[in-house]
């Protein structure tokens, strides 16, 4: 399998249960919930989407022709005889229309833990180590189980109340930053404050802020 990355880089984790863990990212290309071209914002499932996922041309993004080929070049971003696990996130676009489990099992064999973040309306490689699912609209969530629970608030079609029969370790809430004119979308202080709200009112749920934009890393 040809494996399409948008781009790699090694920073700290941002938000969730794994925040300020140093780690790998791989962003793949691609989504099944928006095609990332704007003039299909409006009629997509996921309007709201900041990232930038079409192609391969992002910072140690590519090609790869297998999964020992990316394993190795994933490999390659974590510093050298350092103390610690490796840390892998996959992420996108949506990382499951690509994620295989030999490349999970490729990347074990790297002593890498692996993560994903996804928007579970895909099935997953059984061999993650750690798997946030972050719904998104009204698309139909089949992932039943997972470690993390990650929620963009608010969002009309996916309240927190319909998420209840997914079991999972912890569950956030993480304000909507606004990608445009805030008469349209409301404004981070805003949906922030709203957060915070319903995670008082509904203790289950926890508050994760997007860190890695606090505090200008990538």
């Amino acid at each position: 399998m040809v494996f399409h990355v948008k781009e790699m880089f090694y920073t700290l984790q941002g938000e969730g249960a794994q925040a300020g863990r140093a780690s790998v990212f791989c962003r793949f290309t691609g989504c099944n919930l928006w095609s990332g071209r704007e003039q299909d914002r409006a009629s997509a499932v996921c309007t709201f989407c900041d990232t930038d996922f079409i192609g391969t041309d992002g910072p140690g993004g590519g090609r790869f022709d297998n999964a020992r080929a990316l394993a190795e070049r994933i490999a390659s971003f974590w510093p050298e005889n350092q103390p610690g696990t490796p840390f892998v996130v996959f992420t996108g676009g949506e990382p499951g229309l690509q994620l295989t489990e030999a490349l999970i099992d490729a990347l074990h064999d790297h002593q890498f833990e692996c993560a994903v973040e996804s928007n579970g309306t895909r099935p997953l490689p059984p061999n993650l180590d750690w798997v946030c699912i972050s719904p998104k609209g009204n698309s139909d969530i089949i992932i039943t189980e997972c470690d993390e629970l990650k929620l963009v608030y608010p969002q009309p079609e996916a309240p927190p109340e319909r998420f209840v029969q997914i079991k999972a370790r912890y569950r956030y809430l993480s304000p909507m930053n606004p990608w445009q004119d805030e008469t349209i979308h409301p404004s981070r202080q805003d949906t922030t404050q709203a957060a915070v709200q319903y995670c008082m009112e509904h203790p289950e749920w926890r508050l994760t802020l997007q860190m890695h934009k606090v505090v200008n890393i990538a």
